[in-house]
């Protein structure tokens, strides 16, 4: 587990030294850390969570108005949900080594909660509420400015994280037809609820995905779509190939 100095060289790698060294804990503390220390430890990162997480939308957008000036209301919309959805979000999370200074119980420690897209995505937006609370609105816009410029500036890469859009345009010019989308549940509390979808096409279900919003699992499931695609496209050229 790391230590406060570990925690602080970490921020300081990453781009932002804490006034609060407190905040960046609390930002790392998971509530399955904070329930096994009871009385000792209170605080965690869900309310930190929700800031950070109206923090992200603010910045992405901007980044997205001042990179891409011809680009549609619509466009801008969907390229940001994609951004910042929970699978999005996990990978980012991952890239900054946020997985191996996250504060987990032990019960979330054997289950692998450091890799799970749900606990990751949490601590990454409760980061930048921290960020938020102890430097000002500036500091987090310029931390979260260099973070996502690299998957902002470039239209391919923006279009990768487009997932829905990518399998709509695909299926359409190889088959003539739209993938759907189906709820298929919810599940937690009001304030922190997952919405679980699956996209079908020729009526079997090619995806599934999880998220806070229905628009994100819907791009869960279509990025989920897109992988088996791909891998069905190899094992038919595989197979081509062995004929041949």
């Amino acid at each position: 587990m790391a230590t406060k100095d570990q925690l602080i060289k970490w921020s300081v790698a990453l781009g932002y030294r804490f006034q609060d060294p407190g905040l960046l804990r609390q930002a790392l503390t998971h509530s399955s850390y904070a329930a096994e220390l009871g009385g000792r430890h209170r605080l965690h990162n869900e309310r930190l969570e929700f800031l950070g997480d109206a923090v992200l939308g603010l910045a992405v957008g901007e980044l997205l108005y001042e990179q891409h000036p011809q680009m549609k209301e619509g466009e801008l919309s969907r390229h940001r949900a994609a951004l910042v959805n929970e699978t999005h979000l996990a990978l980012m999370a991952r890239e900054i080594g946020l997985n191996n200074v996250l504060l987990l119980g032990r019960g979330e420690v054997k289950s692998g909660g450091s890799d799970k897209p749900s606990i990751l995505a949490g601590a990454f937006e409760a980061l930048i509420g921290a960020v938020y609370l102890d430097g000002g609105c500036q500091a987090a816009l310029d931390l979260l400015n260099r973070l996502f410029l690299p998957w902002v500036s470039q239209k391919a890469t923006l279009a990768d994280s487009d997932a829905k859009t990518a399998l709509q345009e695909l299926l359409q010019e190889s088959h003539g037809e739209a993938p759907n989308y189906i709820l298929e549940g919810e599940e937690g509390p009001a304030h922190d609820k997952r919405f679980m979808v699956a996209v079908t096409f020729l009526g079997r279900i090619r995806g599934r995905g999880t998220a806070r919003s229905k628009k994100e699992a819907e791009q869960v499931a279509a990025a989920q779509a897109l992988n088996a695609l791909d891998t069905l496209k190899i094992r038919d050229n595989s197979s081509s190939n062995s004929e041949n």
